[in-house]
């Protein structure tokens, strides 16, 4: 079985990567939506895959309180925070936390997102 869970945070950020006349490269804002699949079996004592209040402080120890109303540029490892690197980057902060992390979804706009679900 595969949950969810949804997220929000506010940041900004400039694009260093490209070229000087895209509007990306300089300091915008973005609003990100962010999914957290998680797989795994049903546990028989609580009913739950994982409890979702669990999975709320994870996220906020290791993604809210490092991301949220911040420049992306500035936090380790997103020196070059494109929606591609700053997926990456989520997933790479809550693999070893979450046990049974299935796919990272990060969206900055309506109809756009980059899934990241390693092999």
């Amino acid at each position: 079985m595969i949950v969810y869970r949804n997220f929000r945070i506010h940041a900004s950020r400039h694009l260093p990567g490209l070229a000087d006349n895209h509007i990306c490269k300089n300091m915008h804002g973005h609003t990100f939506n962010i999914t957290v699949y998680i797989s795994g079996e049903i546990n028989k004592r609580t009913g739950f895959v994982i409890d979702f209040y669990d999975v709320d402080i994870i996220f906020n120890k290791y993604i809210h309180s490092k991301i949220d109303h911040k420049i992306l540029n500035d936090v380790d490892g997103l020196e070059n925070p494109s929606s591609e690197n700053l997926t990456k980057w989520i997933w790479d902060n809550l693999n070893n936390h979450i046990s049974g992390l299935y796919k990272i979804k990060v969206s900055e706009d309506f109809g756009t997102g980059i899934i990241y679900q390693p092999k």
